[in-house]
């Protein structure tokens, strides 16, 4: 067993001793792990040192079940020397614990500092401590009347089935102006566009969502994001599922029913809390409801890459009125100017990073002149055949099998013809296949064009252009978001079909026949390349 070194002992020894009892103690706690972004797959337990003549708790740490006996020692000479405020640096008298081994170990580890280490079977203070934090990190629970929890989890359903952050990306935000005492104006964002965690945020303030934004585009430390989660002003729904999702699983393959909406509300002075008065209910489901009705209506609009200025009200019934319904006007309205301003932020905070980083060469000699270029996707069926034919090239530069969503995988097809293919597949198998798929923005400062660039990465870390789409072209937008949400679904596998017959009957419309080489692999984000907008200093060829 370890004990503390000389030094230790003698520093503690200088702290005075005072007539206290402490308890102490490890337990399971999942809601509390998840907000603080631990990984807790193996089961994360918090320990918790808690002086019982005082009332309050002196030390706290989350941690993974893995960690040893050692993780309480290091918590409790926190709660000696360190305490949470109001405490002073302390040395108990006695100390108590729930566990039989954990006062063996203790009392080896803590020799010669006159403390007594005793086995109690019950801890009532400490309990008392974790069923508080239990219920305020569990914002399922909701204490509001029935009637007001069936109408938001209805609400809730709805927007789960019409999938807003399928259209809109976290940065569009909405104002949504609710006409009731005390509720005013709401901002919200969806989150979903990047396939992690998929909800609604309504800020009840938009310099909270800007400085919660701001923080983030960072990308500081876990503790400044969990300072800055803890800082907004905001409910929030977000949706689980009763089952634990595998790493890399995503809630869209989770069926429906067993998708669950998690309310709350989150404030600098109150923390993170379940919604717990009818007015919040109230307020939160009006904004949803005119969010839903908004997204139906606008579709189309909320599509585009760009979405336009639009403004709409609704009279939406308040809830729980069975007499004479009151009617409450709800405007709901698109934030393009705000847009600008915070993607512009993001910009300004990635120049510095990406002046010095990106210094590989973009090449534009792999894809030859006059293919015919476009974002598709293979179904299942055709996928297994691409991959088992006999005489035709298939390479996957995944280390797993990838994932392959119900209707098929994303591809980038090129077709050529079948001298012009042979060459490229060559080409690629010597640059040792194709690493990675992005997208990156470009711009001619001489004609003041945007474009989207497509570029292949290949396994000797070369970068390729394959394509150069006009960026605000609306055939291209589309397509471009179809690829995303396609993306999203196999978790970022895709790949690149190279066929033949361009100047042939199937030209534009490869056949099985004419798929040459079939290439898996991945698409990332071009951060991940540290490249920002590029110059292109290069003449433009014709777009497919």
């Amino acid at each position: 067993m370890n004990a503390l070194p000389q030094t230790t002992l003698r520093r503690l020894q200088k702290i005075p001793q005072l007539p206290l009892v402490w308890e102490g103690d490890r337990r399971p706690l999942p809601g509390m792990g998840t907000n603080l972004q631990l990984d807790t797959r193996g089961g994360g337990e918090c320990i918790v040192w808690v002086d019982g003549s005082e009332g309050f708790v002196r030390a706290m740490d989350v941690v993974t079940s893995e960690m040893g006996q050692e993780a309480v020692v290091r918590t409790l000479l926190r709660a000696i020397e360190k305490p949470h405020s109001p405490a002073a640096p302390a040395r108990p008298q006695k100390i108590i614990v729930r566990d039989r081994e954990l006062q063996f170990f203790l009392r080896g580890a803590l020799q010669n500092l006159d403390i007594n280490i005793d086995y109690v079977p019950d801890l009532p203070l400490i309990n008392e401590l974790f069923q508080t934090m239990e219920t305020k990190h569990n914002p399922t629970e909701l204490t509001i009347t029935p009637r007001y929890e069936s109408k938001l989890r209805e609400v809730a359903a709805a927007i789960w089935n019409n999938a807003p952050w399928e259209l809109m990306a976290d940065y569009d935000i909405l104002a949504i102006e609710i006409n009731r005492p005390d509720i005013g104006k709401i901002y919200v964002c969806v989150m979903g566009m990047l396939g992690r965690e998929y909800g609604v945020i309504l800020y009840r303030s938009l310099e909270s969502m800007k400085q919660f934004r701001y923080i983030v585009m960072q990308e500081e430390s876990v503790e400044l994001l969990e300072k800055a989660f803890l800082g907004q002003d905001c409910w929030f729904l977000n949706y689980d599922t009763e089952e634990e999702l595998e790493e890399e699983e995503d809630l869209l393959e989770i069926s429906g029913s067993d998708i669950r909406p998690l309310f709350g509300s989150v404030h600098p002075l109150e923390g993170m809390r379940p919604i717990l008065e009818e007015e919040e209910a109230i307020a939160v489901y009006l904004a949803l409801v005119g969010l839903l009705e908004f997204v139906q209506e606008f579709q189309a609009e909320l599509e585009l890459e760009e979405i336009p200025k639009i403004s709409k009200s609704y009279k939406i019934p308040l809830l729980d009125q069975e007499v004479e319904k009151e009617l409450v006007n709800v405007k709901v309205a698109t934030m393009p100017e705000l847009t600008v301003e915070l993607l512009a932020t993001l910009d300004e905070l990635g120049e510095d990073e990406d002046e010095d980083e990106f210094s590989i060469p973009l090449r534009e000699d792999l894809v030859p002149e006059g293919a015919f270029l476009s974002l598709g996707m293979v179904s299942q069926e055709l996928l297994a055949t691409l991959r088992n034919r006999r005489g035709k090239i298939y390479q996957s530069s995944l280390e797993e099998q990838p994932t392959v969503a119900e209707e098929g995988l994303p591809v980038i097809l090129i077709q050529t013809t079948r001298p012009k293919a042979k060459v490229l597949i060559e080409e690629i198998i010597e640059a040792r296949g194709i690493k990675a798929i992005c997208f990156n923005p470009g711009e001619d400062p001489d004609t003041e064009t945007n474009y989207d660039l497509g570029i292949l990465q290949t396994g000797d870390g070369s970068l390729h252009i394959f394509a150069k789409f006009i960026g605000d072209d609306p055939a291209h937008v589309s397509a471009k978001k179809k690829w995303k949400r396609r993306c999203q679904k196999t978790k970022g596998c895709c790949g690149l079909i190279v066929a033949m017959g361009v100047t042939g009957a199937s030209q534009g419309n490869p056949q099985l026949r004419d798929m040459m080489a079939l290439f898996e692999t991945r698409v990332i984000d071009s951060k991940e390349l540290g490249m920002g907008v590029l110059e292109l200093g290069w003449e433009l060829g014709e777009e497919e």
